[in-house]
């Protein structure tokens, strides 16, 4: 599958403040179907960072009108993040991608399909994976948000498969992936850990007692260790699905 350019890895600004006014909100376009949204009350009026949220359905073609709009300094009609609908990401996610061309957006997938082979291949592809009926609004604004700073959302299912799916691969051996696990420290063991289960840089500072800055600083350092580009090849790297390898698939 082509690789996202709009992935998590993205070097975007670390930290993200709240907005001064709602014009700087962030906007969303939601890549299906009005009447396949099953959110209308999304986003909420008092969302601090999520401004409005654009209908494109397929084939997708407003994506370049909004990509247009970013290019001609147009603000307020740019989508930041664009959140795909779906019942088949193997044959929706490639086409979005090829609608979306150089448009610089951060993508996130919802889907019923909760199979390890189709996590894996949109997680590669730099993009979010909530898994339908896995996540509330909430979540959602928060996998919004936590896409434009670089970070790739996984709802707990999606989660659940990806690691299961791992744990049964033939490859690499044991030991080799516990030799990529040395390398790093206890408290950047403690990171990854948490990184892999969907966690942000904000939430895992919580968790383990830490400022995000700290985190972030860590990730830092774990990303060079393991010669990973981002939270996505870390991600991979960790539970030892790089690359090329495949897993094996989870029950729908």
């Amino acid at each position: 599958m082509r690789s996202s350019r709009r992935a998590g890895t993205a070097n975007r600004s670390p930290v993200l403040t709240a907005p001064d006014d709602a014009s700087r909100r962030l906007t969303v376009a939601l890549a299906c179907a009005e009447g396949d949204w099953p959110h209308r009350d999304w986003p909420s009026a008092d969302d601090p960072y999520v401004g409005r949220a654009l209908f494109t359905p397929p084939p997708h073609q407003a994506l370049r009108d909004l990509a247009g709009a970013a290019d001609e300094g147009a603000e307020a009609a740019a989508a930041d993040v664009v959140v795909l609908r779906c019942e088949d990401p193997a044959d929706a996610f490639p086409k979005l991608l090829t609608a979306m061309g150089d448009m610089n957006a951060s993508v996130i997938v919802i889907s019923p399909r909760r199979d390890t082979d189709s996590i894996l291949e949109v997680f590669r592809g730099g993009a979010g994976y909530l898994v339908e009926g896995d996540y509330c609004t909430c979540m959602l604004s928060a996998a919004v948000t936590g896409a434009v700073i670089g970070h790739t959302y996984l709802s707990p299912a999606a989660c659940a498969a990806l690691r299961e799916g791992a744990q049964r691969m033939a490859e690499p051996p044991a030991d080799a992936l516990e030799r990529l696990r040395s390398t790093l420290s206890p408290r950047e063991r403690q990171i990854m850990e948490l990184l892999s289960t969907g966690l942000g840089a904000q939430e895992i500072g919580m968790r383990l007692r830490l400022s995000e800055k700290t985190v972030r600083n860590n990730l830092s350092n774990i990303y060079a260790k393991l010669d990973a580009r981002g939270s996505t090849d870390a991600v991979l790297r960790w539970l030892g699905a790089a690359h090329d390898d495949s897993l094996g698939s989870t029950a729908g």
